[in-house]
């Protein structure tokens, strides 16, 4: 049976394929869809026997799975409280004497439920799932009604996790019946190792003892075990291996998965789950020589290559419409290069973990917090919950690393008696008793799952007590800040230090990677919508410098309601990096390869004209693939000229590739242009057969230093500062980047006086071309009002809704949202020319509104650029200027705006240019 079946006649409804691939029967009944609904603000419906009224009492309608607060579910209100579901099903299983299960995936938070108004259990958790089997209570022959109330208060004990950007709300993942023999395998465990090994831990619930045939069938029959046991009525546990002949290994690189099926036959009947399982294993080594582990998957080091995945969707806020749509997030996980995904404080639905077992990318799963004091009932209410995560995802293979609390939240006491005990020893009143239970957290994780890294704390505060993993978190903005703190970390961490450890305990060798970076809150006020392409590629090359590190987690996959800071919009849309300006063929799936080129040098750097530079490079290798052979390093030392791009130096060297880690190659020796230009030297890692491995660049700002600027072209050039307009007719308008950039809307023009060489100095101007940068612009609110800076407390971290237009450090990134204008070009009132302005853009190809920013910690207009515009002036025209010897250029915007870039901004380093020729 395909692990993706949808029965014929539910196939109208709402994620209607089946919840649980990994483990599937092949009788069961969706629930999806229509409930009727009604809220119990007044907590009336247990006394008014609302369990007992076939949904007569409810008199609203939501659609399940969606949590009730969403836009999805048809309710869309943030209520907390109590509420009630009721459905009515006409169901009879196929199998005679069939037992008759009610599942549900996930509901939040407190759920009572009744089936034909009989009270059939309970369950508290908001993540996990759970069942019950309603055999005794289920009719065949007539209708059922199943009733579900649920209550949600957001107790300060309850898990809740990145709430706020939506709430989770009672019933928020699949429900289904399914049938399933008297005697049934509740679930296997299944233990792999590369030898082909595999160690099963089945339960079976039995309700007749006797003989019973337990068997595995995969790969089409190529693999086959069968386990003769004798079952005692009740739970039975049942241990079991065999040997996979040439195993195929899955990783994100090829996710092979062994599909097929377990089954139990006794007393006559069978239970047949379809499921699958893939080998690998992961696990932390020292290599070579070094003192440091890194982490290893299937015997081999693997650099991490990670974001951070808040899982949120507009419209189903935690629970994602369609199967598709968990299909598409893995698929655009990886064609960006990206190898592993950090799910962010709560479990992931399983049908998304099933497409990343399929699609091969590597899961760091997070449990969700409590927001509270870590008093008993907190402490229980985790501890089940975290309970039935690792149960409920233990064979995905995807899944490598459990996390079991991120920055201390929820393990901060801050009730006022146990905040006097706090001393210096001691911060943030993360007192000693709660690290003892963190410690034991984390080795209760690795006693029911040795099988995976386990994270105590993902730390912001420096505050681990006992991990399998060194993670620590950081936002630091400016290349300087960046690489003075990454090098800071990587020096202090080594057996034995107290760094990044919190009172009393002490660093092992342990992998170092980063858990969480990004400038998203490295920047005063947060940074708004802004551009992250520029940041992104040199916090790459910084990681990649350090031996010692073994991966990152970016912040984050997809823009959030408070965090702008995604590699793609949250409705899925691109972002443009403009990595391929530089480099042609460029991705940002170039900066994740695991065999990778470091330049060691900072993203842009001030040089005279003709300069002589030497730029250091580093080789990181985290993949064996080209170990032993001979590489060629191609380079390039470029510039646009006016929009021509040329080549100033070029050249390639072989390079023996051998052994993982990070070592030294051969500087490479330039020299900068003799004219202003941005300069960009663009190095590409190429196989034995000319196959492009990876890309790296960096770039310069080649200066003349002369008034005019220098500019090797045919005749002469004379620069107006934009700044210099003599007449500015808009509604809006004002100077940036320390004057560079002038900028108008929604409609208006700038005036300049441009003076020509006099007869005496040039007898005679045969042709004039006009050079110059601009864009659109698009007004901000915070252009029109007044910028509002909201305080960064932790209602931000609940995802407090902000406005990014607002904030003084947006720039929107350059997207599939373009914002048009018209320019007009005028000579003395006379139209010579209409330019299209397609957008107001913002990305890595800005590197001039990059390199001049004033301050590291907060933006003006960064990474913005606008377009190379060139109008020739007509043979007329030039002819009355050959008198005049002087004229006015209007540049006007019809609507759209304006946006004009100096010398010092944008991506061309030139005011606005007259070439004239004589």
């Amino acid at each position: 049976m395909s692990l993706n079946t949808v029965h014929a006649s539910q196939v109208n409804i709402p994620r209607a394929e089946f919840p649980r691939p990994d483990w599937q029967r092949s009788e069961w009944l969706n629930l999806n869809g229509a409930w009727s609904f009604e809220f119990d603000h007044e907590n009336r419906g247990i006394g008014a026997d609302w369990q007992k009224s076939k949904g007569q009492s409810l008199k609203s309608e939501i659609t399940v799975p969606f949590s009730w607060s969403s836009p999805l579910s048809g309710i869309g209100s943030n209520d907390k409280g109590i509420a009630w579901y009721d459905r009515e099903v006409d169901w009879a299983p196929e199998l005679a004497d069939a037992r008759v299960i009610l599942r549900f995936g996930a509901v939040d938070f407190k759920s009572d439920v009744w089936v034909n108004g009989i009270s059939i259990g309970s369950h508290k958790g908001g993540y996990g799932h759970f069942e019950f089997d309603v055999t005794d209570v289920w009719s065949i022959d007539s209708t059922n009604s199943i009733t579900v109330r649920v209550e949600d208060f957001d107790h300060s004990f309850q898990g809740r996790g990145k709430q706020g950007y939506g709430e989770i709300r009672g019933i928020w993942q699949p429900v289904w019946l399914e049938a399933r023999p008297q005697n049934y395998v509740q679930d296997s465990k299944f233990n792999t190792k590369l030898d082909g090994t595999i160690q099963v831990t089945t339960r079976v619930i039995a309700s007749r003892a006797g003989h019973a045939q337990l068997s595995f069938l995969f790969a089409e029959g190529a693999v086959s075990h069968q386990f003769e046991a004798e079952l005692t009525e009740g739970a039975n546990t049942i241990s079991t291996s065999f040997v996979v002949a040439d195993p195929k290994l899955w990783s994100p690189e090829s996710p092979f998965l062994y599909e097929g099926e377990v089954s139990l036959s006794s007393n006559g009947q069978s239970d047949v789950i379809s499921t699958y399982f893939g080998i690998r294993e992961i696990s932390t080594a020292l290599v070579g020589d070094r003192n440091y582990r890194w982490i290893m998957l299937n015997g081999k080091p693997v650099y991490l290559n990670g974001t951070l995945d808040q899982s949120f969707h507009p419209t189903g806020f935690f629970t994602y419409p369609s199967d598709q749509e968990m299909h598409d997030e893995i698929f655009l996980m990886k064609r960006l290069g990206l190898n592993f995904v950090r799910i962010h404080i709560k479990p992931e639905e399983p049908r998304k973990l099933y497409w990343a077992d399929k699609l091969g990318i590597l899961v760091m799963e997070d449990m969700p917090c409590f927001w509270g004091d870590p008093d008993e009932q907190a402490r229980l209410a985790y501890e089940s919950e975290a309970r039935e995560i690792i149960d409920r995802d233990y064979n995905h293979p995807s899944i490598f690393s459990w996390v079991m609390f991120n920055e201390t939240w929820g393990l901060k006491t801050e009730s006022e008696s146990a905040s006097l005990t706090t001393d210096a020893s001691h911060p943030q009143n993360y007192l000693p008793q709660t690290q003892e239970w963190v410690r034991s957290i984390y080795r209760w994780a690795k006693q029911v799952d040795p099988t995976r890294i386990v994270e105590d704390n993902s730390p912001c505060n420096y505050d681990h007590v006992e991990s399998d993993i060194n993670t620590w978190h950081f936002y630091i903005n400016g290349y300087n800040e960046l690489r003075n703190h990454v090098t800071e970390v990587v020096d202090k961490t080594f057996v034995g230090s107290t760094f990044n450890y919190t009172a009393g305990n002490v660093q092992s060798d342990a992998p170092l990677m980063n858990s969480e970076c990004g400038n998203v809150w490295g920047i005063e006020g947060g940074a708004g919508d802004s551009d992250l392409a520029w940041h992104y590629r040199y916090m790459m090359n910084e990681f990649r410098r350090h031996d010692k590190m073994c991966g990152f987690v970016f912040t984050e996959f997809r823009d959030v309601v408070n965090e702008f800071n995604g590699y793609y919009r949250l409705d899925g849309t691109d972002k443009h990096f403009g990595y391929e300006w530089f480099v042609p063929g460029m991705t940002i799936a170039d900066l994740h390869s695991p065999d990778f080129i470091v330049i060691d040098a900072p993203p842009c750097q001030t040089l005279d004209t003709g300069a002589q530079v030497t730029l250091e490079l580093l080789r990181s290798s985290f993949s064996d693939r080209y170990h032993g052979q001979a590489l060629q390093l191609a380079w390039e030392l470029s510039y646009d000229h006016f929009g021509v791009r040329t080549v100033a130096q070029s050249g390639q060297e072989i390079i023996d590739w051998n052994g993982f880690g990070v070592s030294a190659l051969q500087p490479l020796s330039l020299k900068m242009p003799q004219q202003d230009a941005v300069a960009v030297i663009a190095v590409r890692l190429l196989s034995s057969d000319g196959k492009t491995i990876t890309r790296n660049f960096v770039t310069f700002d080649v200066r003349s230093g002369q008034t005019n600027g220098k500019y090797e072209v045919d005749g002469q050039t004379i620069s107006v500062p934009v700044a210099s307009f003599t007449d500015s007719e808009w509604p809006h308008s004002w100077n940036s980047l320390q004057n560079q950039k002038v900028n108008g809307g929604i409609a208006g023009q700038f005036t300049y006086d441009v003076q020509l060489p006099s007869i005496s100095e040039q007898t005679m101007i045969y042709d004039i071309e006009l050079f110059f940068e601009a864009g659109s612009k698009r007004l901000l609110k915070r252009d029109l009002e007044e910028s509002i800076q909201k305080k960064l407390d932790i209602s931000f971290m609940h995802g407090a809704l902000s406005d990014p237009e607002y904030n003084i450090n947006s720039y929107f990134m350059t997207d599939s949202d373009r914002h048009e204008a018209k320019l007009n070009v005028l000579i003395d009132g006379q139209l010579v020319d209409t330019i299209v302005l397609t957008d107001d853009p913002a990305d890595s190809r800005g590197v001039l509104s990059w390199h001049y920013q004033a301050v590291s910690n907060k933006l003006e207009d960064a990474g913005s650029y606008g377009y190379l515009c060139k109008v020739i002036l007509p043979s007329a025209l030039t002819a009355k200027l050959n008198k005049n010897r002087s004229f006015k250029l209007q540049l006007e915007a019809e609507q759209g705006g304006l946006t004009l870039y100096g010398r010092n901004a944008g991506r061309y380093p030139i005011d606005i240019i007259v070439h004239h020729r004589g």
